[in-house]
Formats: C-alpha cells, sequence, structure tokens
C-alpha cells in the first residue's frame, strides 16, 4: 500500500506526494537539479550533504543503481554512501533496465536509510525556489514532524571528510588532496595523471608536509565557515607552489587570496553550464553542484577571472597572474555530466614540473 508524505518548505509551502526508499522524516535545504541522468553520482556527492535534492527531468529510477564496486572501471559512487537528505522525483519507475544495474533505485535508498518522494509537481516546485530560492523544508512521514535544519550554519567538513591521511599512486611528484567532501572521480583524476596523491582531513596542517602541489576539493556548506582551511591556503601559497580548487575547493581559494563569496538565490547544479574562457572565444559546457560564489569585483590586483557563467555572469573560475594558482568553480571531472575540462588536471600536473 502506497504511504503519503508531506512536502514542508519554511515559508508554509506544501507538496503531498507518496513515500519511496526508507519511510523516516527528515529536513534539509531544498535544492534543484536539472541534470537528466547521474543520480547515482549526484546523491553520493559530498557536495550535497544536509540537502533535499528535486530532479527536474520526470523520471527517476529507470536505470536502477549498479553494484557497489570501487574497482570496477564504471564506477558511479563519489563517495561510500548517499549523501543528501532525500530525494524528490516526479515519476519514479520501480522497474529498471540496464546492464549494470542489481538494484531498485529505491531499495539502494532504503539500505542507507534515505528517504524519497514522488508525485510530486516537480515544475511547479522548481519554479517556486527559481522565484523565491533555495530554502529549507522537511519531509513529513506518518505525522511524525520534526524541525527544520539549515547545513549552511555549520562546518560540514567534519562530517563528510576522511579521519586520517591516506596515500595513492606512487608517481615522483607528490600532490597533497586537502579532502572538503572529496569526489572519488577528483582523485581518481589526479592519481591517474602519474603523481602520488596524499589525500588529507580537511583540517590537517597541510603546510608541514612536503609537498609539489595543493589540490583543494569540492564539498558542501558556506565557505565562510572554513577559516582553519583558508589560513592553510594563505600558508601554503605563500611557498609558491601550484594550488588547484574545485568547487568549495574555488571559493575557499579565492577568500584565502582576499576576495568574497556570497550566497546564490538558488545555485547551479546540473549538467549543462556553459561557462566562457576570458580572453577567448571558448565556451566549456560544464558539470555543477554549488551554491556560493565568488565576488569577482572584489578579486585582489593580481588575480583575474578566468571563466565567466554564460547564463548569469557569475564567476566560474580563477587565476593568478604570474603565480601557479588557479581554481574552477565547475566540476572539471564531471560524474555526471561532460568531462570537456578535464584538461584543467592536465594543467596543473603540468605546473608541477
Amino acid at each position: 500500500m502506497s504511504k503519503k508524505a508531506l512536502l514542508v518548505l519554511e515559508d508554509g509551502t506544501r507538496y503531498e506526494g507518496i513515500v519511496f526508499g526508507h519511510p523516516v522524516s527528515t529536513s534539509g535545504e531544498v535544492v534543484f537539479s536539472t541534470g537528466m541522468v547521474g543520480y547515482t553520482e549526484s546523491l553520493t556527492d559530498p557536495s550535497y550533504y544536509g540537502q533535499i535534492l528535486v530532479t527536474t527531468y520526470p523520471l527517476i529510477g529507470n536505470y536502477g543503481v549498479a553494484e557497489r564496486n570501487p574497482g570496477a572501471v564504471l564506477n558511479p559512487f563519489e563517495s561510500k554512501r548517499i549523501q543528501a537528505k532525500a530525494l524528490i522525483v516526479s515519476e519514479y519507475s520501480s522497474s529498471f533496465d540496464h546492464w549494470n544495474s542489481n538494484q531498485s533505485l529505491s531499495a539502494w535508498m532504503e539500505k542507507d536509510k534515505i528517504p524519497g518522494l514522488y508525485g510530486i509537481d516537480t515544475r511547479a516546485l522548481t519554479k517556486h525556489l527559481r522565484e523565491k530560492g533555495s530554502m529549507l523544508g522537511k519531509i513529513i512521514i506518518d505525522d511524525n514532524d520534526i524541525d527544520y535544519y539549515d547545513p549552511n550554519r555549520e562546518n560540514l567538513l567534519d562530517l563528510i571528510s576522511i579521519e586520517s591521511p591516506e596515500k595513492y599512486g606512487s608517481g615522483q611528484k607528490k600532490i597533497a588532496l586537502l579532502d572538503c567532501g572529496c569526489k572519488e572521480s577528483i582523485l581518481n583524476n589526479i592519481s591517474e595523471r602519474g603523481v602520488s596523491v596524499l589525500r588529507l582531513p580537511w583540517n590537517w596542517d597541510v603546510d608541514s608536509e612536503k609537498i609539489d602541489g595543493l589540490v583543494i576539493s569540492s564539498g558542501p556548506g558556506d565557505p565562510e565557515k572554513c577559516r582553519i582551511i583558508i589560513n592553510q591556503i594563505k600558508k601554503v601559497m605563500q611557498r609558491e607552489i601550484p594550488v588547484l580548487g574545485i568547487c568549495l575547493g574555488h571559493q575557499l581559494m579565492a577568500l584565502a587570496a582576499g576576495a568574497e563569496t556570497y550566497k546564490l538565490k538558488y545555485g547551479h547544479r546540473d549538467h549543462n553550464q556553459p561557462c566562457n574562457e576570458m580572453g577567448t572565444k571558448r565556451c566549456y559546457i560544464t558539470s555543477q553542484n554549488h551554491g556560493y560564489a565568488v565576488k569577482s569585483d572584489s578579486l585582489p590586483q593580481d588575480w583575474r577571472e578566468w571563466f565567466v557563467n554564460d547564463n548569469d555572469g557569475t564567476n566560474e573560475g580563477i587565476i593568478h597572474i604570474s603565480k601557479p594558482f588557479f581554481a574552477a568553480q565547475f566540476h572539471p571531472e564531471a560524474s555526471p555530466g561532460p568531462d570537456d575540462c578535464e584538461f584543467i588536471f592536465d594543467m596543473f600536473v603540468r605546473a608541477l614540473k
């Protein structure tokens, strides 16, 4: 028998839906993504921690979920568990068909104790979020009402970063990867380029490590809450070794350089954001997942905008005019989405030499 539940937004708006996945009440920041595929990658992306994800594509679940196998060539899992608080879709497909799948989306969410709702007009919900902005919401199941939860009011990195250093690869060049909620595909893209990677917890004293370069990963939440990392980045940049920031890492690098960040009205969460590379006629189609952005007019004198979003003019990348420091707001590793911008990893590895 179908179990009904409510999605209640903090402005009082209500939507009734049907439960799939794990039937438990939950709360978080309600955000939407316009990606057509990639629900496995998105749900396991640590950047979605604390958020209730709404998919605008109407049919979700029709290709199921693959078995969790980190060693596989096609591994859609970006972390060890589902990071989003819940999933809201228009139509859920309990039947699935894919050569690499062995379970339904609902069964997988049940294992990770994550609820979902379907039967909601996600088009109307998305239009509401675009007009009013991303807001807090809660899913109420079996009349079990709970408080709203705002993930942006706290430092989330203790909840999603690794607990102790991990080493990958055996290349001559040694890279530190500061894990702020790192996706597995970021780690894979760096490791496969012939370098040694030291993956570090978010609050590690990275300046004490003998490294040839630093990568600051993507992750969730307000970058202003991450003052420990910002101070670490400042120290590393004083050594003038190559530094690459991705998504949250991009915002943290900008703050370390002296720029400012702000919260977007409803963020960028999809696989088709057009980004223009400044000084060229190139436009890249990018995968994105972020709710904060860098104020381009606050960049210090020695920094330049590298990429700009062609939809709303927001900053999508920064680069230093003379030192090997650069960062991208989008995801060059994609997963899901286009991999047009993987060349940024090549640029970083070349800068090591």
